[in-house]
């Protein structure tokens, strides 16, 4: 969910998983060979079940986080000004004390203040400098500022990450944008791909931010973890655990029904990661009069961005969202003409 060479990245994880795993379960049965001289076969066995269903619940995170991947992430950001983008780098307090670094990109001073800004939040694995080139595309065709959110964990920030710290890096992330005086607080985006279209529908459902934010759109998202964990390792038996049994559940597709903002899902159909299903999924299950989902084709987990028309449609959907609730906007990508209709174009296609 936002890697970058996957038979590399899959086998250093679980090569650290399984090391993990190791030392916990050495400890594990010793323990459980003394329970069982002790007190017998059962009561050893019980406490062998809920032992290793621990180790499991606790090593989740290495799966889900690859903040060291590729190697020297957690040391080396690539800085905007590597790509002539003009940038602050930030430094913010979350709610509860973890300081978090961001890039602020901006345009020009004489356009800063009219320009919409994009909260970027990214994909789990590498840190905000792996999206510059991204970031370039956006700034240039939408003529937007961008926020690029580093989680706890992740980067140059403080702490750890877990789902609900995530959380509150958005909170802190968009907060911040909002003591800021040089930009239009009337167009904020929030926007998110792979694991940070989860943490971008969590934070645009939450009320106290609905009334200020222009839009959400979400790239080659998941519907929840538990369904992702069924996707990458096809157990059966993973359908009979509850809920609990998950340390970090990102519940998309229960949040989409609460969305209000106009909501922009692009999905792209050679994702291998995540199936383009679960964007069909989000979309169908969102609450917003106004949505669109947007399908390339070719369009795979990582690299949509780069495919023609990409760009264009973000910003045609935009264009969209600025005018009034009576007037809506389709574009037609192939004919490349803006067409005013009643209702939004539901699904497009490139």
């Amino acid at each position: 969910m936002g890697g970058y060479v996957p038979f590399t990245k899959v086998t250093t994880i679980l090569f650290r998983m399984i090391l993990r795993i190791w030392a916990y379960s050495g400890l594990v049965l010793v323990f459980c060979f003394l329970v069982y001289y002790l007190y017998g076969t059962l009561f050893a066995v019980l406490l062998l079940f809920f032992a290793v269903t621990g180790i499991l619940y606790q090593v989740q995170d290495n799966l889900l986080y690859n903040s060291e991947l590729p190697p020297h992430s957690r040391v080396y950001v690539p800085i905007p000004s590597t790509f002539n983008l003009p940038y602050e780098s930030v430094m913010t307090k979350t709610s509860d004390g973890i300081q978090i670094h961001m890039y602020f990109i901006y345009q020009p001073k004489d356009k800063q203040k009219n320009a919409p800004t994009i909260i970027f939040f990214h994909g789990n694995a590498g840190n905000i400098g792996h999206r510059l080139q991204n970031c370039v595309g956006l700034y240039h065709n939408l003529h937007c500022n961008i926020l690029l959110v580093e989680y706890r964990g992740y980067g140059l920030s403080e702490g750890v990450p877990s789902e609900d710290g995530l959380y509150l890096d958005a909170k802190a992330s968009i907060d911040y944008l909002f003591t800021r005086s040089d930009i239009n607080h009337s167009e904020i985006i929030i926007f998110g791909r792979s694991l940070g279209g989860a943490v971008a529908i969590d934070l645009a459902t939450r009320e106290e931010y609905m009334g200020k934010v222009m839009c959400l759109i979400v790239e080659n998202t998941f519907t929840s973890i538990p369904d992702m964990a069924k996707v990458l390792l096809g157990w059966r038996i993973l359908q009979y655990f509850p809920l609990f049994f998950y340390k970090n559940k990102f519940i998309s597709y229960q949040k989409v029904k609460y969305l209000r903002l106009p909501s922009l899902f692009i999905s792209g159909m050679d994702d291998s990661l995540v199936p383009p299903r679960m964007m069909q999924e989000l979309h169908n299950r969102c609450d917003s009069i106004r949505k669109q989902l947007l399908q390339i084709p070719a369009g795979t987990h990582n690299e949509t961005w780069q495919l023609q028309g990409y760009y264009r449609s973000m910003a045609v959907f935009l264009q969209s969202c600025r005018l009034d609730n009576s007037v809506h906007v389709s574009f037609d990508i192939k004919n490349e003409k803006t067409t005013s209709n009643s209702i939004w174009s539901d699904v497009q296609t490139i």
